[in-house]
């Protein structure tokens, strides 16, 4: 299945994430697609990333969607959790 059909089951057509999938591969989808809600570059506090996140799902669970953007690597942040910001590859 692609991505594009994976999303259009998670997905409204505002764009809102209507729900947490089950799928890894889904939940990648839905990480990618949120992450582009963030500007690459740019430091966020922790209350202006919830506030992203609040804006692009309907399911009230936040907290959920910030840990698993950090946990896959997507989302960077300070040990204190105070600044964030789009995760960037480093060139080897």
């Amino acid at each position: 299945m692609e991505k594009v059909d994976v999303l259009k089951s998670i997905i409204n057509t505002d764009g809102i994430i209507i729900r947490w999938p089950k799928k890894k591969e889904e939940k990648r989808a839905v990480l990618e697609y949120l992450i582009t809600k963030f500007e690459p570059g740019k430091k966020y506090s922790e209350l202006e990333v919830n506030m992203i996140i609040k804006k692009w799902h309907s399911f009230c669970d936040h907290s959920l969607l910030r840990r698993e953007l950090y946990d896959a690597f997507l989302l960077d942040r300070t040990p204190d959790c105070h600044k964030y910001w789009v995760h960037v590859e480093e060139e080897k």
